[in-house]
């Protein structure tokens, strides 16, 4: 058996060609569960709720905030790299 340390293995998503189909297989279902928006009854309680795609839009806006809050709470809670070095 070769044990030649220069020889990685190969692993799936390191080839950009199954980066680039699983990505279109993303796309794909997304649009397809956009189109099911308009086919499936749903169960309103606001009148913002008729609006196509609006839970779609409702995560997106909800993934920006949390990403942004979190990156304020990042600068507010962050210590220095040497926090936990001791000073003699």
């Amino acid at each position: 058996m070769d044990k030649n340390p220069t020889t990685e293995k190969k692993y799936f998503f390191d080839k950009p060609v199954n980066v680039e189909k699983l990505l279109k297989v993303f796309y794909a279902l997304c649009g397809l569960l956009f189109m099911v928006d308009f086919v499936i009854h749903r169960h309103i309680y606001t009148n913002w709720e008729k609006l196509p795609g609006f839970y779609a839009l409702y995560g997106f806006v909800a993934f920006v905030v949390l990403v942004v809050v979190s990156h304020l709470l990042r600068r507010l809670l962050m210590r220095k790299e040497d926090y936990y070095d001791v000073d003699e």
